[in-house]
């Protein structure tokens, strides 16, 4: 917000001076400044006579502003442009959002940038220039400086695969709101139940970048699980989603003195492709080495053999993600959306059950 003139001192008084003074978030200051829903009577006398004590005035051409809507809400998404050809992922979220966006002539903004520094300028500058009504945030990291920025500019945003414990420092009343992530623990209890049934006993697992932090919370659930179940938490690699780095992280694990016999990797594109180059990998699937993906899609379904993982319906996430922003932009400050777990659907890759190495082979070595 603008101000007519400067207040007793000279200063020129900002939300951030209002909220301070008043004791509230300058998300709940935006709102009662610009008489919207989301805030208590109280809490709004209390803002008013802040910035009243503060010599604050909204201009006229601000206040004119403040009105207007763009129809419109905005995802950057901070992910390599190469990645995002070979992951089937956010096709399906964006297709999701856009089914329900469209039913309200809500329009969906989206860009790709190279990191999360890129999307917190494109995502500043899309609300400065009221370009959009509110964002969704994807794909956290483990400190993520977007939080910081739409909490203190009071944009309207859904975080997708957050957590109430991912999310310190947000103050109450704050527009951003947690999408709840499935359980992690569940899906991966089910992933090396199948495979101990199946007599694996050297289970590995090939993430995606540590810094995500939902990432993180996965291998938390990793570890407890296989320490469980084995006595000891079993190996994980860290790689990048991608093709390559799944194929690295294999090639890792294959040359240990005592390499894994089954292998979950946290998405489609890194087991299908390992799937798909066995033979350059000297190894059979499932005979010598199971695979099971993170994430099931087409890649999974139509790989040779097909490939056993863990599934989700990505299209109704990203139609619930739409629905929570939308619930935000009408004012309704909704609470976290948990979502369901995924399932584990087991196909032909880890399908049969352990075949015993033969003398010499790899699995020996």
């Amino acid at each position: 917000m603008s101000v007519d003139g400067p207040p007793p001192g000279g200063a020129r008084p900002t939300i951030r001076d209002i909220a301070r003074l008043a004791g509230v978030s300058k998300a709940s200051v935006s709102y009662a400044l610009n008489d919207l829903p989301g805030v208590s009577a109280a809490t709004r006398r209390r803002v008013l006579g802040a910035a009243r004590d503060l010599g604050w005035r909204p201009s006229a051409a601000a206040r004119s502003l403040s009105n207007a809507r763009a129809h419109a809400v905005g995802l950057a998404v901070a992910r390599d442009v190469q990645l995002l050809g070979e992951e089937p992922y956010y096709m399906r979220l964006v297709a999701g959002m856009e089914g329900v966006l469209a039913t309200e002539s809500v329009s969906l903004l989206m860009t790709v940038v190279p990191d999360v520094d890129a999307a917190v300028d494109v995502l500043r500058r899309w609300w400065q220039e009221r370009r959009v009504d509110g964002v969704v945030l994807t794909d956290l990291l483990v400190d993520d400086p977007r939080l910081a920025l739409v909490t203190g500019l009071g944009v309207p945003s859904v975080v997708r695969g957050g957590t109430g414990e991912d999310l310190p420092g947000i103050a109450e009343g704050a527009t951003t709101v947690a999408v709840s992530v499935e359980e992690e623990r569940e899906p991966i209890a089910q992933v090396v139940g199948h495979l101990l049934a199946r007599g694996h006993r050297r289970l590995a697992r090939v993430s995606g970048p540590p810094q995500f932090r939902h990432t993180r919370r996965r291998d938390r659930a990793w570890r407890e699980v296989t320490a469980a179940a084995l006595g000891v938490a079993q190996e994980v690699v860290a790689a990048d989603y991608t093709a390559r780095g799944g194929l690295e992280a294999t090639r890792e694990l294959l040359a240990r003195p005592q390499p894994p016999t089954a292998v979950l990797y946290d998405n489609d594109v890194m087991a299908a492709t390992v799937v798909a180059e066995r033979r350059s990998l000297g190894v059979r699937v499932p005979g010598d080495l199971a695979v099971v993906a993170g994430e099931d899609s087409i890649l999974c379904r139509l790989a040779g053999p097909a490939i056993t993982a863990l599934r989700r319906d990505v299209v109704a996430d990203g139609a619930a993600t739409a629905r929570l922003l939308l619930e935000q932009l009408a004012g309704r400050a909704p609470g976290p959306l948990h979502l369901e777990p995924r399932e584990l659907v087991v196909r032909a890759s880890s399908g049969a059950r352990l075949t015993p190495p033969a003398a010499g082979s790899w699995a020996r070595r």
